[in-house]
């Protein structure tokens, strides 16, 4: 049977869709298939993630932290921007830019507090932490976005948080000042994904895929004269691939959050977990404890548990 699909459906699919249809739809929410194609986005997005942060793990060694943001945030903007110049110039205006730049800003906090930590903790470590934010976004999503939090939903980022304390409580790991880097990411993160599900019919995807890297651009460009290194030509390359994946994934955790409510999709990024481990293995050669594996047991089965259950 044949379904016209709503506004809502086609900007979805269709990344180019003009200003006026991206702000004309009521939002999706609860369909099952708006929560699957939202479930899609949200696993490409935090694959592209900790594929970012793993490069960011190898340049923070080397080079200052705003440097390396820097790169990242300016080789978005510039392709955002070429983009919508290419596709119609009136996307650059924002019908709520106010928005938009707190935004940015909480996108660029998690950025470089997530920089900050890899310094000192391994990826896996960072991810199980920075990783309580999906708690955050279902608690918000309630007060902010006037979204019905289910008790399916609390289950799923229960399950998913004893997950992450299954692989932080059996590693071992000490209180220290380092782990309020990725404690204040968390909260970043949280916020940065609400604005988002905020923003999902005001803007075009592309008009918020614009701003989502002007915060980082401005701040970290200003430091520029004072701290940066000239690079090596790999690690120049390194940097300008972050700004390739950071646009793409940006892309991604933008049409998830366009597809389905954030209480659903929120859950979903605890496979963050499972790629830090998967990265960490095949990159920085560390093999992960069984506790690992149960714990990453413990979140695939609540993000699918949420899956199932909007497929019946």
């Amino acid at each position: 049977m044949t379904r016209t699909l709503p506004a809502a459906d086609a900007s979805a699919g269709d990344p180019t869709a003009s200003k006026n249809e991206a702000i004309s739809y009521p939002p999706v929410l609860g369909s099952g298939r708006g929560v699957r194609n939202g479930i899609l986005w949200m696993l490409a997005a935090t694959c592209l993630f900790v594929w970012q942060d793993s490069t960011a793990r190898i340049l923070v060694k080397s080079y200052p932290v705003t440097e390396i943001a820097f790169v990242r945030y300016f080789v978005h903007i510039v392709l955002a921007g070429l983009l919508l110049a290419w596709r119609d110039p009136r996307l650059l205006i924002s019908r709520r830019p106010a928005l938009q730049m707190v935004r940015s800003i909480f996108l660029l906090g998690a950025t470089l507090f997530v920089m900050l930590a890899l310094r000192f903790m391994t990826l896996v470590d960072v991810y199980a932490i920075v990783w309580v934010a999906p708690v955050l976004v279902t608690a918000l999503s309630g007060v902010l976005l006037h979204e019905r939090v289910t008790p399916a939903a609390w289950t799923s980022v229960v399950t998913g948080l004893i997950g992450v304390w299954v692989i932080i409580g059996l590693t071992g790991m000490e209180i220290s000042v380092s782990m309020l880097f990725p404690l204040l990411a968390a909260i970043s993160n949280a916020l940065y994904q609400i604005t988002t599900r905020l923003l999902h019919n005001s803007d075009s995807s592309l008009t918020t895929l614009f701003y989502t890297a002007l915060a980082g651009t401005l701040f970290c460009g200003g430091f520029l004269p004072f701290l940066a290194i000239v690079p090596a030509p790999a690690a120049c390359g390194l940097m300008v691939f972050l700004g390739f994946a950071g646009i793409a994934s940006h892309f991604c955790l933008i049409r998830a959050f366009a597809a389905a409510p954030a209480n659903f999709i929120a859950s979903f990024g605890y496979t963050s977990l499972l790629w830090a481990t998967l990265f960490s293995l095949l990159i920085f050669a560390e093999t992960p404890r069984p506790h690992t594996v149960i714990g990453a047991g413990l979140i695939v089965g609540a993000g699918l548990f949420i899956f199932l259950r909007e497929k019946k």
